[in-house]
């Protein structure tokens, strides 16, 4: 008995199409399918970009797309987090967040137009730095500072005298400088700029007296001497600049417990496949433990990451709540 014509069309058609299931999964699977933006929410020049920069080719190999970075710089780093949280779903752009857009803007920004946790898919921690103390060298030497005693005494004896760069409101940088300033009652005028490399250039310019900065983008011109470090926020020395003392070894009962350090990760728009998000952090640390980055890392002054992404979502979840009791306990405001 023959089957109707009409009936063995429909079944013709059911079996090709059950055939041509699995390919068109693999297709509509296949990430990225054109190049992957890195958004980098601070002017160029700071360590943040140099991370991304550094990545790009790593995994520009790694997927055979381009990865670009594209800086969108402005108020502290909300402006970039916050293009990239309304991109729900984009696959195709990530996000290179640090301690301020992602840790510190939660507890001291008001109206965050963007919710750290929710807005976002974590992909992996880069790395973290400790920030340090630093002046201008020329600076240090015509008001006689030599240590970090000597720069409380100096601030005492003169508040609002000196003048404090951050790489921008609610960074780490500036939180860092007002927990100091709560800590020590010592009073330096705050200077917010849009990221660290113009913080930078007006400090060695001698148009800025200090900094709170993180080791990395401070150690070349600490090395040149154009910069003096006074002491490093960690419990230990960094291994980057060993000669450098901790805020605690020199500062006693004043700075007892100071810390202060800042991280840089990938994290892209909530909604995106959760295999995406497994594969970049996959070859982020795979990139991150070849010996050349992991050494250049270290040397720079900067701990390589590389953690899961519900590792890294747990460790944002930590940070906004160290850093929430950071803000309260230094008054800071943002101005």
């Amino acid at each position: 008995m023959h089957m109707p014509l009409l009936n063995r069309r429909r079944a013709h058609a059911l079996i090709v199409g059950i055939t041509l299931a699995p390919a068109l999964s693999v297709a509509q699977a296949v990430w990225p399918s054109k190049p992957v933006r890195i958004v980098v929410a601070f002017a160029p020049g700071g360590f943040a970009g140099l991370l991304a920069r550094t990545l790009a080719p790593e995994l520009q190999a790694a997927f055979g797309q381009p990865f670009v970075v594209d800086h969108v710089a402005g108020a502290g780093g909300i402006v970039g987090s916050a293009q990239v949280a309304r991109l729900r779903g984009d696959s195709h752009t990530l996000l290179m967040a640090t301690v301020g857009t992602h840790a510190i803007n939660a507890s001291l920004q008001p109206n965050l137009p963007y919710d750290p946790l929710k807005d976002f898919v974590p992909v992996t921690l880069v790395a973290e730095a400790p920030h340090l103390l630093v002046m201008n060298a020329a600076k240090a030497r015509e008001y006689g500072i030599r240590s970090l005693q000597d720069f409380i005494r100096y601030a005492k004896a003169h508040p609002g005298a000196l003048n404090m760069g951050s790489s921008g409101n609610g960074t780490s940088s500036h939180l860092a400088g007002e927990l100091f300033k709560r800590m020590t009652a010592t009073h330096m005028v705050h200077f917010p700029y849009r990221g660290t490399a113009p913080a930078l250039l007006d400090l060695l310019a001698g148009n800025m007296d200090l900094m709170f900065d993180t080791v990395p983008s401070s150690l070349p011109h600490i090395r040149s001497g154009m910069l003096t470090a006074f002491a490093v926020a960690t419990t230990s020395r960094c291994q980057a600049v060993p000669e450098v003392p901790t805020m605690e070894e020199v500062g006693g009962a004043a700075l007892k417990g100071y810390r202060a350090s800042a991280w840089w990760g990938l994290v892209a728009p909530a909604g995106i496949p959760a295999d995406v998000a497994t594969r970049l952090q996959q070859e982020v640390a795979k990139a991150l433990r070849s010996p050349a980055l992991s050494q250049w890392l270290l040397s720079e002054g900067a701990i390589p990451g590389g953690m899961t992404s519900a590792d890294f979502a747990r460790y944002i979840a930590a940070e906004i709540k160290m850093w929430a009791g950071v803000v309260k306990l230094s008054g800071a405001k943002v101005d």
